[in-house]
């Protein structure tokens, strides 16, 4: 008798047990940073419930600029980053800030500007001339100005075609890059944008593209896992979880899938 009412009371420790660990597995919240483009463009509201189905978790998303991102997890503040600039994505991982950075999508940037394009843009033959031609007819130009990954790569055009931005003309909004159109917008100015957020905000906009195609507006998203070496608070676990699921090949089909105004936005790139 004795021995059934041991038996059953270990048993219902046991159940206790795993079911104490399974409400702490649902409760579990990745903190994901993570760019304004895939905030902005909705694709986080299209991919990211999947996820939290498969996982029994949530995932909180802190939308900045890549450069805001990556301090963060320089911060030991979130648990992954997904970001777009690789020259710095690599440098946090060579910093021990990050461990197993993996491809995931990629798009474009593309210069945008008034439709009347009184600078000339489209008769660019590259990014460099695109710049130049907005420089030298001193017609506005708005930047993100937040080391952003698009900001980044802005500075690197004009660095690139010996051009120090300053003046009148141009004007730096520390913003997010939808702010930065719609201002550009208001302005009749140009500005550089990732396409995505361009085609997702484009029924609002009176800008066109007026330059894109030159490799060197590639625009390459990668997922970085915070160093639970460096940061043992991380939820490092549930980062890989993240890494995995959305370089796997359902993940990036998930992706493939998504479109605004019937344009595929992001293009899948993980070698999974």
């Amino acid at each position: 008798m004795k021995t059934n009412i041991v038996k059953r009371l270990r048993h219902l420790l046991l159940f206790l047990a795993v079911l104490a660990s399974t409400q702490l597995a649902v409760g579990e919240t990745l903190r994901l940073a993570s760019t304004t483009s895939t905030e902005a463009t909705g694709l986080f509201k299209y991919i990211l419930p999947v996820f939290e189905k498969q996982c029994t978790c949530s995932v909180s998303v802190i939308a900045v600029g890549t450069g805001k991102a990556l301090k963060l997890g320089e911060n030991g503040d979130v648990d992954v980053v997904l970001v777009h600039s690789r020259v710095d994505e690599d440098q946090f991982v060579a910093r021990g800030f990050g461990i197993d950075r993996r491809d995931v999508m990629y798009n474009d940037f593309v210069v945008v500007g008034p439709r009347a394009d009184r600078a000339r843009v489209r008769d660019a033959k590259t990014a460099l001339e695109a710049m130049q031609r907005i420089h030298a007819s001193g017609h506005s130009f708005v930047s993100r100005g937040d080391d952003s990954g698009t900001h980044k790569k802005e500075l690197l055009l004009w660095n690139a075609a010996y051009i120090a931005p300053a003046g009148a003309w141009y004007l730096a909004a520390g913003q997010g890059m939808s702010e930065v159109l719609l201002m550009a917008n208001e302005r009749d100015a140009y500005t550089l944008s990732d396409r995505s957020t361009y085609l997702a905000l484009k029924p609002k906009l009176d800008l066109d593209i007026v330059f894109a195609g030159d490799p060197s507006l590639h625009n390459p998203y990668g997922v970085i896992a915070v160093n639970p070496a460096r940061f043992p608070e991380v939820n490092y676990r549930l980062a890989k979880r993240f890494s995995d699921w959305i370089t796997s090949n359902a993940g990036q089909q998930l992706i493939a899938s998504f479109m605004v105004n019937g344009q595929q936005l992001f293009f899948p790139n993980s070698e999974n």
